[in-house]
């Protein structure tokens, strides 16, 4: 009888969310809650939401100052600008 009454009453829990007090004689001496729900993991949480179109490790065709030897404007303008000195006690 009681196994029955208290599957009963934890199928209640289950299915309202809500704790449930356990008593005896009008007295509080017990609480059926429900689990809280284990928070979910960070891993993993953007599987299948991204697709690859093309071959992200080919050449792209693009030429690159780099590889020709030809400077770009930012290299030349950082080195043509004079570098400032640093002031200080000399040790």
């Amino acid at each position: 009888m009681f196994k029955a009454e208290c599957l009963k009453l934890m199928d209640e829990v289950a299915r309202t969310g809500r704790p449930i007090v356990i008593t005896k004689h009008g007295r509080p001496v017990a609480q059926l809650a429900p689990v809280p729900a284990a928070p979910r993991s960070w891993f993993g949480y953007m599987k299948n939401t991204v697709s690859i179109k093309g071959d992200l490790v080919a050449p792209s065709g693009e030429q690159w100052s780099a590889d020709s030897g030809d400077d770009d404007q930012f290299r030349g303008a950082v080195r043509d600008k004079p570098r400032s000195r640093r002031i200080g006690s000399k040790k």
